[in-house]
């Protein structure tokens, strides 16, 4: 897998999306931002990592939908208004 700086990736394993810093040999230095906005960096061998592919319209779908419940019971995802 060829990476360079400032590409995403993941852990095979799962889990956020984190960003490529530097390579060296088989290790990757990666930055990534933990859910209460902390920001961690951390060195992790090339094996356990797998190119992603980001998305920014997915997040701005996931954003403007909201569910909603009928009468029935039954959840139903519905577009705010803009």
């Amino acid at each position: 897998m060829e990476l360079k700086p400032g590409d995403v990736v993941m852990l095979k394993s799962g889990g956020h999306p984190i960003t490529v810093v530097e390579i060296d040999e088989d290790k990757v230095a990666c930055l990534w931002m933990g859910t209460d906005g902390d920001l961690f960096r951390e060195t992790l061998p090339l094996v356990a990592l797998e190119s992603t592919e980001l998305d920014p319209e997915d997040d701005e779908e996931e954003d403007d939908e909201e569910e909603d419940e009928d009468d029935d019971g039954d959840r139903k995802k519905k577009r705010k208004a803009a």
